[in-house]
């Protein structure tokens, strides 16, 4: 990946996201070195990027970081096309991070991970903080295609903290 498209990618992330659920320029810049983190793209007939899905791979699951399509495209289909390619070649359980179902904005986004078959999971879950100012951020788990047991839900708890918010649970 070159320094513009990180760079498309990166905008992308602070149109999309709160600063609370990502991290800083080098900080994600340093993401692309690791074994485990799988960064994809979608290009319009331009070849310019207007989405792109962040995830990280494990050997008993994968874990969506992000999904973002640049805002002149959201609601054409894009995301939900990316997202459900990532699904098909998937053979393990794939997990996401939702905000909680308290807004309407909330709700619509974890309606559209239903659609695609997630599950909302029951279980209490934070977010580690991503900038050592930030607390921990309140959040629910979907998996796909099942719901998760209890067993998963701590191992996979546990992988996600060390691995992807480099702490230990």
């Amino acid at each position: 990946m070159n320094e513009r498209e990180f760079d498309k990618i990166f905008a992308l992330m602070e149109e999309s996201f709160p600063e609370s659920e990502r991290r800083t320029y080098t900080g994600q810049k340093e993401l692309l070195a690791d074994e485990h983190y799988r960064l994809l793209t979608e290009t319009d007939n331009n070849n310019q990027i207007v989405a792109f899905l962040a995830a990280w791979e494990f050997p008993s699951f994968r874990f969506v970081e992000h999904i973002a399509v640049d805002p002149a495209l959201r609601g054409s289909g894009v995301g939900g096309k990316m997202l459900t390619a990532y699904m098909k070649e998937s053979k393990k359980s794939i997990l996401l991070e939702v905000e909680y179902p308290d807004t309407e904005l909330a709700q619509r986004r974890i309606g559209f991970y239903e659609r695609l078959g997630f599950h909302l999971n029951s279980f209490e879950y934070v977010q580690p903080p991503l900038h050592k100012e930030q607390d921990n951020l309140p959040l629910k788990i979907m998996s796909y295609p099942q719901l998760l047991t209890n067993e998963e839900f701590i191992l996979y708890r546990k992988i996600l903290y060390r691995n992807v918010y480099k702490i230990e649970d």
